[in-house]
Formats: structure tokens, C-alpha cells, sequence
């Protein structure tokens, strides 16, 4: 098992260099989308023509709020086109633990979005997901650079990689900022003095949403990178250094500083660890705010649109995560696939329609989604926060890398209660105990690897 976590790293790490290229073409303009960009590709990206009503399609996937909405306008459109019912299920933040019961039942969901690659290794390697090279491969290898690295096991195609995710992004109340007198900092240093004026200013600085664990994988991934370097971000994605050396414990000590006060935080410690996700982002874009800060992805725009009545760049914006001690840009990324769960009419025509520049773009024009297909162009994005959050990405050129935590086992990096999700709530509870998180880490790394 360790090889083969390995060698699949290896291939992911591909992935993530290609959505540079992906994105450097897209940045550098392309047709206009009105005027028919994205019809003339190497693959068929007609949307699907057959009549399927009467038929139902079952569609699985962790987003709720905003996010839900979002991808709801996208599967009302495949509804319209093709008179198939289509019903979305919530499967909370552990998708495996969701589909896992379902598939041993044998009423899987036709379809569902995997947040982690390494979730579609694991159903793929149990058999399952249903290869969809037939349906989408032509397309992937035309319009989706890295799309095959990212969605293959073993050869075979499993994965659409639908929605791409630039990690490295910290947003931040423009409000508050201009009122404590704070400029968007550059390096951690001016992020930890930025964090005590805006205290003393009477908001907590950051808002954190720690309830399941993933946002502060996260937040240590980008911390991680920085530290260590891109290098040893590889060796430990691919386990080829154990989580107790040096430079995770120095990593480890370097995120504490974010949580040995407990007043810097919204609701503090215990505040977070109660908090989800998308509370941490609408407590801190509502009036009066309880955070400034929050540490997560572009995705975040999009729920800032859809859950408050903040703007886009007038009352909301973004900054890069900061350097620590000097180092180079650096952009930690992820995304979304979507799987065959159910050899039905109806999934595999939604997975054709996914394919499309025409169902990315419904999200693009909404805010808080990037597409890694190369014929949905930037002009299609709806903001220039999503534009800029792309060429955040592009310019981080060979110091991106891929979320280490969705490389991982999936009862290593995506579970919720254990693993590194249930281990940084720990650390959360404790900065102080460094060296036992890392153990923690080690522990569970290896039971995962089977070593």
C-alpha cells in the first residue's frame, strides 16, 4: 500500500503543474465564450441530448449553503435540458462515510463528487466506481491538462476533476481592517502584529471553522509549505519522511501562534472547535462581526455572496497567505471529482454534461468555483476575485502543490474524528503539545500505510 500511495502522489503532483499551464493559457485570453469558445475541442463537449424523463439521478456531495445553490443551478440545468428528476444529497463533510453503506446496500447514488483523490483510489480500488474513459475521456485529455493524473487509478479513468480549489488565499473584513488601521500583510510576521491590533481594535482576528478538522488541515498544509518547502511537502504527502521530523514540529509551533490566546479567536477555542465551515465565514461578513480573518480558499467568495449581504471587494476581500521567514509564493491547491457510483442512463449522461464548459460556467458566472477546463475562459468568471484567486495559482508556478491531506488514506487525511482531521482538533484543544501531536500524526500515518 505505502507504493502505491506513493506512486499516486507522484502522478498528482503532475496534475497540480498542469492547471499552471491550464491556467496561464486561460489568463492570456481566449475566445469569447459568446461567441462559441469552447465548441471546437479534441473532445465531445455537447451537452447530452437524450430524453430521460421519468428517470431520477441521485447526485452526492459535501456542499451545503451557497455551495448547494450553486451546484443545484448547474444540476437544474442538466434537469431542463434532459427531463430527469435530479435529487441532491447532502452527505455532510465525510462523503465516504456517507456513500460507503449505501454501496453496500446496493442503492448507491448515481453519482457523487469526491473532495479528496485519494477517496476515489479507495472506491476504485474496492470496485466501486464504474470507469468513465467512455463517456468523458476524450474530453478530459483535451480541455482538462492533469485531469487524467488526477482522476486515474491504476489506469483507468474514475474521476472527473470538475472543480478546481486555490487553497492559499486568507480573507479578510474590509471593514475592519480600514477601522483597526491594518494593512493586508505579506509575511507572518505582519500577520501576528495585524492580529493584535485588530484585538485590541475589539474583533477577534480569525475565524475558524474547526468542527470536523479539514480547514485547519488546511491552514497547516500552507503553513507547512512555507516552512519546510516543497520538497519536504513531498516527502511527507508521499510518507517518505515520517510527521515526527523537525520540519512538521517547526510547522506545527509556527500555526500554534494563531491559537495560544484564545481571545484571537471567534468564540475562542472552544468557539471554533463548535463552529463549521461555513459559519466561520458568515460570522465574520455580518454586522457587527465576531472575526476578520479567514483562512481558506476562493471557494469562500462564493459563500460570502450567497449567506451575507457583504460585497465582493468593496466589503470583503482577499490577500495571499503570507510568507513565513522569506519564503517564495507558494499555493496550496485541491478539487472535486465527480464518480460513477450507478451504471445508470442518467448518471453517465450527467457525468457527460459535467464535461462541459457549459456547466462549469454556470458556477464560474456565481462566484466562489474554479474550473480546470481550459475551454471555460475567465471572461466567464462573474468577479474579479475569482479571476485574481486563478492568477494567484498560475503565478505560484512550480511552488504549487496539491492538498497533501486529500493525497492521503482516506482514514488518514479524510475522516472525520480521526486521522490528521481529528488530531489538528486536538492541537487546536492544545497548541502546547507539539511533540505529541506529531506522534499523534506519525501513529496514525503509519496504521493508514500499513507499515
Amino acid at each position: 500500500m505505502t507504493h502505491t500511495a506513493r506512486s499516486r502522489w507522484k502522478l498528482r503532483s503532475l496534475a497540480i503543474v498542469a492547471i499552471l499551464a491550464l491556467l496561464a493559457a486561460a489568463c492570456g485570453g481566449g475566445e469569447d465564450l459568446d461567441e462559441g469558445a469552447g465548441t471546437d475541442t479534441g473532445g465531445d463537449t455537447d451537452s447530452p441530448a437524450q430524453d430521460l424523463s421519468g428517470e431520477t439521478v441521485e447526485v452526492a456531495a459535501t456542499w451545503t449553503g451557497a455551495e448547494q445553490e450553486r451546484f443545484q443551478m448547474v444540476l437544474d440545468a442538466f434537469a431542463e435540458q434532459t427531463g430527469a428528476q435530479v435529487r441532491f444529497l447532502s452527505a455532510g463533510d465525510d462523503i465516504a462515510a456517507y456513500v460507503g453503506p449505501r454501496i453496500e446496500g446496493g442503492d448507491p447514488p448515481d453519482v457523487a463528487i469526491f473532495p479528496q483523490p485519494g477517496v476515489v483510489d479507495s472506491f476504485a480500488a474496492e470496485g466501486s466506481l464504474i470507469p468513465i474513459d467512455d463517456l468523458v475521456g476524450d474530453v478530459v485529455d483535451a480541455d482538462v491538462p492533469g485531469g487524467r493524473d488526477a482522476g486515474d487509478f491504476e489506469g483507468e479513468l474514475y474521476g472527473l476533476w470538475w472543480k478546481a480549489a486555490q487553497k492559499s488565499t486568507v480573507w479578510y473584513n474590509v471593514g475592519v481592517f480600514e477601522g483597526a488601521g491594518v494593512q493586508p500583510p505579506e509575511s507572518w510576521d505582519d500577520l501576528l502584529v495585524a492580529g493584535d491590533t485588530i484585538s485590541d481594535y475589539g474583533v477577534a482576528p480569525y475565524s475558524i471553522g474547526a468542527d470536523v478538522g479539514w480547514p485547519l488541515s488546511d491552514l497547516f498544509e500552507n503553513v507547512y509549505l512555507r516552512v519546510a518547502g516543497p520538497e519536504k511537502y513531498d516527502q511527507l504527502a508521499a510518507h517518505e519522511i515520517p510527521w515526527t521530523d523537525q520540519s512538521v514540529k517547526d510547522a506545527l509551533s509556527t500555526m500554534a501562534e494563531l491559537f495560544d490566546d484564545p481571545d484571537q479567536l471567534a468564540g475562542g477555542q472552544q468557539g471554533a472547535l463548535q463552529t463549521d465551515f461555513n459559519g466561520s465565514v458568515t460570522q465574520a461578513f455580518t454586522d457587527p462581526p465576531k472575526g476578520a480573518m479567514v483562512f481558506e480558499g476562493d471557494f469562500v467568495g462564493g459563500i460570502i455572496t450567497g449567506e451575507t449581504d457583504a460585497e465582493l471587494g468593496a466589503d470583503a476581500d482577499f490577500f495571499d497567505f503570507p510568507s513565513i521567514d522569506g519564503s517564495e509564493p507558494a499555493v496550496v491547491s485541491g478539487g472535486d471529482l465527480a464518480v460513477l457510483l450507478d451504471d445508470s442512463e442518467g448518471g453517465q449522461a450527467l457525468i457527460r454534461f459535467l464535461a462541459t464548459p457549459e456547466a462549469a460556467e454556470i458556477w464560474a458566472a456565481e462566484g466562489g468555483f474554479i474550473s480546470p477546463n481550459t475551454q471555460v475562459s475567465l471572461e466567464a468568471y462573474g468577479d474579479d476575485v475569482s479571476r485574481r484567486a486563478a492568477e494567484a495559482l498560475q503565478n505560484a508556478a512550480d511552488a504549487a502543490r496539491y492538498d497533501l491531506s486529500d493525497l492521503q488514506p482516506t482514514e488518514f487525511g479524510a475522516t472525520t474524528g480521526q486521522g490528521i482531521w481529528g488530531i489538528l482538533i486536538d492541537f487546536l484543544e492544545d497548541p502546547s503539545d507539539v511533540d505529541g501531536t506529531a506522534q499523534a500524526l506519525e501513529t496514525a500515518a503509519k496504521r493508514a500505510y500499513g507499515e
